[in-house]
């Protein structure tokens, strides 16, 4: 009988050897590959490429009684942790995994930890069949998993092609610590053609089982990568000219957590030899825009990509058309850049720090000479900013310093700003003024700040000098922090953001050509600083009101989330409710009582305001947005109509409504109202009339900035 069975397994180890000759090991079944890796008679080094379509697994080892902290390290990891199973003490089998497998023998290689120290390499595990009785074992997800998905939407796996492992790397990236196992990310790198990148984002992001999404694109630096060339564990693999080092989160994150954790006695995979599982992948389904992501360069230097929703995008994308109306008709529209706002905004999201300016003193007969269109949009930001916990300053003129510290207290008084903003001033005092600026002791490798925002900052001209829109040269009013800009292209990491309604502001030398062309005495007041993003609006303010809610948008975006905190630790939802009350609000009673209509008949606003903005919209081709302003009026109009017991309920609900609207002001109590009258008692005015009423840019505020704030704010919270 024995050797009738001893007859029936070679003749099985006969087939199956016979196989890999004729199909090569990526055809071969999981438990075919496991009877072969059990027999010890494969002399590979990796389980890459094999089973192709079925999940495989890391595995780590661990006494009882570190189980369930090492379960709930898993649970606060699952990017690179993703938990597949957890077997009993002393269980060598893994049922909901594979039906005949022994996790003593089913792995091409292990690793033996003895208080944190690895003592050794195992092809078995049976000689501690004793010590694993009162051993737990995890089945973590692998990416090998997903290696089939990638191929398929035309992708090469390099480290296939080049018949090794597969490169693996500790990074600077600190886990969520669960008692004794704390420990940094490890992750895989594969090099992806750059056309290839959005297609292996997608490809990926549905095997959350198998890691999921990438976690970072672009220079490995960033994770505290040092050199590609020498990973930590597996192979070097070699990029391909036009790839793009990719790097997703790995399982052998837990090898290093039982290392810290320093147990008496561990076993694991080596990093590359997986246990093969009976599981197939599950097959792509259809997802709805909210889990499509999409992909963003936002840095040259370093190479930076990032990740967004398309439903996110979607939304920035508005955001951007809503600020794009041109009321005051001078011609903005050509200026355009289209995303701009969106590759801002992400840039600004993966920024630790960053710096505000803004000053317009188109005043110069008036004192202060300052324009009350920049510091609302400033404030904005800097309270988004602070609601996301990064840190932010403010630099401003030396003249203007008492001016804006005023201004800031009083913010913080509104409840606009949490806590006061460094105010910060610049003088050039040496060439490298601006370096010493920016770094720690002028070191381009330590820059105090990730990203610089101008908004309505006056900007040098190509002749050195600076212009309002009546090309009256000031100057004599302003400091040189256009030289901050000038100075960040040169500081890898640091990139920077203007915003502007006319072409003269700091930032706007990206659009130069088109201010020269198509606005009002463009070819001598265009400033000519570039930033890397340029924001541009029909009033600056709704910029930095647009920049605010985009970067809410972005915070509550899961796939970004995900991205942004590199696939550790949880998502933090519990923070929404403090990043929507650092957004810029309005009273809602005013919105109600334009008409919109009549609007279009001249006798909505004063001086025929109402007519301009309308106008404005339909100039630029915005339809979608008038017929969004028409349908809420409509809708005011036709709840009229209905008859009494209807009414009767209305005002059931609106009372019920105003109810929430007053619990929502408690929630929001930021109103851009308060601020615009805060800066009118400091005598900063209105910028093309010098008025000091409600009202920026000559466009009242109420029915007109109010207006596009609560249609930002309506986009963004849907």
């Amino acid at each position: 009988m024995t050797s009738r069975m001893a007859s029936s397994e070679l003749k099985k180890n006969l087939e199956a050897e016979e196989m890999i000759l004729t199909g090569g090991l990526k055809c071969l079944l999981p438990h075919v590959l496991r009877r072969i890796i059990r027999c010890n008679r494969l002399s590979i080094s990796n389980t890459s490429g094999m089973a192709e379509g079925y999940k495989q697994a890391n595995v780590v080892i661990l006494h009882e009684s570190l189980a369930d902290d090492f379960e709930k390290f898993c649970h606060a990891n699952n990017g690179p942790l993703p938990l597949l199973y957890r077997s009993k003490p002393g269980d060598w089998k893994c049922p909901t995994l594979s039906s005949d497998s022994d996790i003593r023998t089913d792995c091409l290689q292990y690793k033996i930890y003895e208080h944190g120290a690895c003592t050794g390499s195992l092809k078995s595990l049976k000689e501690y069949s004793e010590q694993l009785k009162d051993m737990v074992t995890f089945y973590l997800g692998c990416s090998f998993s997903f290696e089939k998905a990638v191929q398929n939407a035309g992708i090469p796996i390099r480290n296939v092609e080049q018949k090794c492992n597969v490169s693996m790397y500790k990074t600077a990236v600190p886990c969520y610590s669960v008692s004794t196992f704390r420990c940094n990310l490890v992750v895989t790198m594969r090099p992806i053609p750059e056309s290839k990148l959005e297609a292996a984002v997608l490809a990926t992001s549905e095997s959350k089982e198998a890691h999921g999404a990438p976690i970072h694109m672009g220079d490995p630096g960033l994770l505290g990568i040092q050199d590609l060339s020498k990973p930590d564990y597996g192979d070097p693999v070699h990029l391909h000219p036009g790839d793009i080092p990719v790097f997703w989160a790995c399982g052998v994150t837990g090898v290093e957590a039982v290392i810290n954790c320093r147990a008496p006695l561990a076993f694991t995979h080596s990093p590359g030899c997986m246990f093969i599982t009976d599981l197939k992948n599950d097959n792509v389904t259809v997802r709805s825009s909210r889990e499509v992501p999409q992909v963003r360069c936002i840095s040259q230097d370093p190479l930076h990509y990032s990740i967004v929703s398309a439903e996110a995008a979607q939304k920035i994308k508005t955001l951007e058309t809503l600020i794009g109306i041109d009321p005051g008709d001078r011609g903005i529209i050509h200026l355009h850049r289209q995303d701009e706002l969106l590759k801002a905004c992400l840039s600004i999201s993966h920024a630790r720090s960053v710096l505000i300016t803004t000053g317009f003193p188109t005043h110069f007969a008036y004192e202060p000479p300052e324009e009350n269109d920049g510091p609302p949009g400033a404030l904005a930001i800097a309270a988004i900013l602070q609601a996301l916990e990064k840190e932010v300053a403010i630099v401003t003129d030396q003249r203007a310093m008492n001016l804006n510290k005023k201004i800031i207290e009083e913010a913080v008084q509104l409840g606009i700003l949490k806590r006061p903003v460094p105010l910060l001033s610049y003088q050039r005092e040496s060439a490298d003024s601006a370096l010493m600026f920016l770094c720690e002791n002028g070191n381009p490798g330590r820059p105090r700040f990730d990203h610089l925002i101008a908004i309505e900052r006056a900007g040098m001209a190509a002749d050195g000098n600076y212009y309002n829109a009546r090309k009256v040269n000031i100057k004599h009013l302003v400091d040189p922090i256009d030289e901050l800009f000038l100075a960040a292209q040169t500081i890898p990491g640091v990139t920077t953001t203007g915003v502007g309604d006319g072409g003269n502001e700091l930032g706007m030398g990206k659009v130069k050509d088109a201010v020269k062309k198509h606005i009002k005495d463009g070819d001598v007041i265009a400033c000519d600083v570039e930033a890397d993003f340029t924001i541009v609006a029909g009033v600056s303010n709704w910029g930095g009101y647009a920049i605010a809610c985009a970067l809410y948008i972005l915070s509550t975006c899961e796939i970004h989330d995900r991205y942004l905190r590199k696939a550790v630790g949880f998502p933090p939802l519990e923070k929404k409710v403090i990043w929507l009350s650092a957004l810029p609000s309005v009273t809602k009673k005013t919105s109600p009582s334009f008409n919109f209509v009549a609007a279009k008949n001249q006798d909505a606003l004063p001086g025929n305001t109402g007519q301009i903005f309308i106008k404005c919209i339909q100039k630029a081709g915005y339809q979608i947005i008038l017929n969004s302003l028409l349908t809420d009026h409509a809708s005011n109009q036709n709840s009229h109509k209905i008859n009494r017991k209807k009414r009767g309920q209305r005002a059931k609900d609106t009372q019920r409504s105003q109810k929430m609207q007053e619990r929502k002001v408690i929630v929001q109590p930021v109103q851009e109202e308060k601020l615009l009258k805060t800066l009118a008692q400091h005598g900063v005015r209105s910028g093309k009339t010098a008025s000091l009423q409600m009202e920026v840019d000559g466009l009242p505020f109420y029915n007109t900035h109010s207006l596009v704030i609560e249609k930002l704010l309506q986009e963004a919270q849907q």
